[in-house]
């Protein structure tokens, strides 16, 4: 099982690629969408191409428990600067955040791969967000010689070349970098 959590950032719209690629590999993947996410991505197709809804809410307080078997991995892509932000900072306020909070406790490998312009990924707690989530285990694909940021208002520009096989490739190594991965 393979949660694929998805922030509202440009290449979102394209997160079929990384469901085709994934179930390529033998994974299931399971979508989970941040709210602003919601907007960017074809909640009806991804349903379709999964097998499951895309999950962006937490459940009623009526809805039966479990409906979302426990992950081997998760991807986070692309990863907003709210949500890295937030994420490193314990804040659990979307359902997203929910599963990624718990999921850095769980063991599983953990690849993230923001999305954020050079305005946003030069701030200090934007840096300092990112080397939390190291410490914590978790791979962030960030930073020169990997996926950098973007100058501002070229991010649909960017969005085209956003590594999404990369992430699949140190999620299904365990969020190691290898030389053939990075």
């Amino acid at each position: 099982m393979l949660y694929l959590v998805v922030c509202g950032a440009g290449p979102a719209a394209d997160v079929t690629v990384l469901v085709s690629a994934a179930k390529e590999r033998g994974w299931q993947p399971c979508v989970i969408a941040t709210p602003s996410a919601t907007r960017f991505i074809n909640l009806e197709e991804l349903a379709r191409q999964t097998g499951r809804p895309v999950r962006s809410e937490h459940r009623e307080p009526d809805e039966p428990r479990g409906s979302l078997p426990r992950a081997d991995a998760v991807i986070v892509a692309p990863a907003s600067f709210n949500t890295i932000n937030k994420w490193a900072h314990g804040i659990a306020d979307t359902y997203a955040l929910d599963i990624l909070a718990e999921s850095v406790s769980y063991g599983v490998p953990i690849v993230a791969v923001p999305f954020v312009n050079t305005n946003l990924s030069n701030r200090t707690p934007f840096k300092e967000s990112v080397a939390r989530l190291r410490d914590e285990g978790v791979t962030v694909i960030f930073g020169p010689g990997q996926w950098e940021s973007h100058p501002p208002g070229t991010g649909s520009e960017r969005a085209a070349a956003f590594p999404w096989r990369l992430a699949l490739d140190l999620a299904t190594n365990g969020g190691t970098f290898t030389p053939s991965s990075g």
